[in-house]
């Protein structure tokens, strides 16, 4: 019974005769059911109780009660001395916590959206796979990347499926590379391709990432092809190569790991090494180390993972790069075997 007294006791900020409520339930009402369901998501069940009874109220009252109540609202915020320019650094900063830099600038200041690599190819990055295939082909090596890398990883996946085995190395060699496009070579490219221009391309460099759709064709073409395309690549970018055989197996990987092969990698595991790449790893990782130790040895690790504190970024990514670099050594001995997300057991 007390517990319920409790929760029936007035909020803070709604007055003996409930004028808070009536004014937040009008505010709410006026703005509609979307925005009052989110708003209500933010609120305790006590919260809602008080504006449900706000709300009958103002039905008791009729409809002149919410447009009193409304007013009374406004002026209660013009009394208050609202700062503009406040409200707009508030939103701002509070933007910045749910959406990329670019896109705030583009929402606060009015900055027109750059267009995307794939857009400005035009009927170049919507044609379908076979036939932008059958015309990169008779393409130079360094065509087809900078076309492949100007579009989604998954649909450049799609394309270099069907081309030739040869030319993969020094395609996803190119790619790997490839940080900025300039718009005219966009042009001369959809000008060669497709022999007619759709629009104009605007000026300044576009942002690619040809080394993540590099590693995404990687990582879906089979185990003996990958280890033929990075010995090819390793022959003249040894370090570009090991970068993208590092990539091609993670940390998080060992999830995928079945537990007796992972029992066998801790043999040569330094403990302390994994403790600190737990620090920065997933729940599912940690577990799966958990449960594949002893009882002792999975408590010490726990107390130490406890009694750890902060540690660099850099720290963490280092010892979790060494410990997927062991895994691949081991799994190229054949004493463990990496599962892809892409391979199909039996």
């Amino acid at each position: 019974m007390a517990d319920a007294a409790k929760v029936e006791e007035p909020l803070p900020w709604i007055d003996k005769a409930g004028n808070g409520a009536k004014r937040v339930a009008a505010l709410l009402l006026g703005l509609g059911p979307e925005v009052a369901a989110n708003v209500f998501r933010q609120m305790s069940e006590l919260e809602v109780r008080q504006i449900a009874l706000g709300a009958r109220e103002l039905k008791r009252m009729g409809p002149s009660a919410i447009s009193e109540s409304l007013n009374t609202f406004i002026g209660s915020m013009q009394e208050a001395g609202v700062d503009v320019l406040g409200g707009d650094a508030m939103f701002r900063k509070m933007a910045g916590e749910l959406m990329a830099p670019e896109a705030v600038k583009r929402t606060f200041d009015a900055t027109p959206p750059s267009h995307q690599p794939e857009e400005l190819l035009g009927i170049v990055a919507t044609a379908d796979a076979e036939s932008l295939a059958m015309i990169l082909n008779r393409e130079q090596p360094q065509t087809i990347a900078l076309v492949l890398s100007s579009l989604t990883a998954e649909r450049a996946a799609l394309v270099m499926d069907r081309l030739p085995l040869a030319m993969r190395p020094q395609i996803v060699r190119r790619m790997a590379v490839v940080e900025a496009v300039a718009p005219e070579v966009l042009r001369e490219v959809r000008l060669a391709l497709t022999g007619e221009l759709q629009s104009l391309v605007s000026e300044g460099m576009r942002k690619v990432d040809g080394r993540v759709a590099a590693l995404e064709i990687l990582r879906r073409s089979p185990a003996a092809q990958q280890t033929e395309i990075l010995a090819a690549i390793e022959r003249d970018e040894p370090n570009l190569a090991n970068d993208l055989r590092s990539k091609l197996f993670t940390f998080e990987d060992l999830t995928r790991l079945s537990d007796r092969d992972l029992q066998s990698l801790m043999k040569d595991l330094d403990m302390k090494q994994v403790t600190v790449a737990l620090k920065g790893g997933s729940p599912e990782v940690k577990e799966k180390f958990l449960k594949n130790m002893s009882s002792r040895a999975a408590e010490l690790l726990e107390d130490d993972l406890s009694a750890m504190g902060p540690v660099k970024l850099s720290d963490v990514e280092a010892a979790q790069a060494e410990i997927a670099k062991v895994a691949i050594e081991a799994a190229e001995k054949g004493r463990i075997t990496i599962v892809r997300p892409t391979d199909k057991m039996l």
